[in-house]
């Protein structure tokens, strides 16, 4: 009896020992950049409706379960707290390079702010499809990519960004404005649809049509024309894998406060 005792306490040892620490996530190795890339308001007053989103987007992310974003604005002393570096495109380059060697299977990346037909607004710069392109290339060969671009104009990036394993979803088609970055704003329109709809869908597919579909809706609401027209495309070799993504398997962030401001182009 003793023996089997002692059988038995040895089998349920050697189980734990070998079982994992816990189930990973679908996001565990993805890396993660959250840019703000300008802090004016469309009247050129100040607003915090790009940093807000930014804050808020990253929060997001991790309670999906990715590693903690590397976070940049236009002001990074003024958030002491929440480990921000500053928004130009080689600290946004080398912080992307520096996250995706520490986690390999994926990247992410999402930007915020003003737009132009040339690009988006980067501080007094702009930066430009091509040089976004380039990073992530450089930083993310071989591995699924997901790019987010709220910004007017920001349907410019899509033909330049495009590659079989990457998702692309931009605020705006080539030429159009998007809304939502007045002085007053919580959010850009397009950031407070991606915050809305990320705790209900079930994965990046499926937040990028309700982001579409949500945008759209609040344009109509306010009265904001012409529309913005969200972009989306979905490279074929991630298109089959983004199910395997699925929002179900990681913690779902809680959806934030409804912005009730009124609406500016950015």
């Amino acid at each position: 009896m003793a023996r089997a005792a002692s059988f038995l306490i040895g089998l349920l040892l050697a189980l734990l020992a070998i079982a994992p620490a816990h189930a990973e996530g679908p996001f565990d190795r993805w890396a993660a950049v959250v840019v703000a890339g300008d802090f004016r308001a469309h009247s050129g007053g100040s607003t915090e409706a790009f940093d807000n989103a930014r804050r808020d987007i990253s929060q997001s992310l991790t309670a999906l379960g990715f590693p903690a974003p590397a976070q940049f604005s236009t002001r990074p002393k003024r958030y002491p707290s929440q480990d921000v570096a500053a928004s130009d495109a080689k600290s946004i380059q080398a912080g992307l390079a520096s996250a995706a060697q520490a986690a390999p299977a994926g990247c992410f990346v999402y930007i915020t702010s003003h737009g132009a037909p040339e690009g988006v607004v980067m501080g007094e710069k702009i930066l430009r499809p091509q040089r976004l392109a380039a990073m992530v290339d450089d930083a993310c060969p071989g591995r699924p990519s997901i790019v987010v671009i709220s910004a007017c104009f920001s349907g410019v990036f899509v033909p330049v960004l495009e590659r079989d394993d990457r998702m692309i979803l931009t605020a705006a088609r080539p030429d159009r404005t998007s809304f939502g970055c007045g002085e007053s704003d919580r959010y850009p329109y397009f950031d407070d649809c991606f915050l809305s709809e990320i705790g209900k869908a079930r994965d990046f597919a499926a937040l990028g049509r309700a982001v579409q579909a949500c945008v759209a809706r609040k344009e109509v609401d306010t009265g904001m024309t012409p529309p913005s027209e969200p972009q989306m495309w979905i490279g074929p070799e991630l298109r089959p894998l983004l199910p395997l993504y699925a929002f179900s398997k990681a913690r779902k962030p809680a959806p934030p406060p409804v912005s009730t401001s009124q609406p500016a182009g950015n």
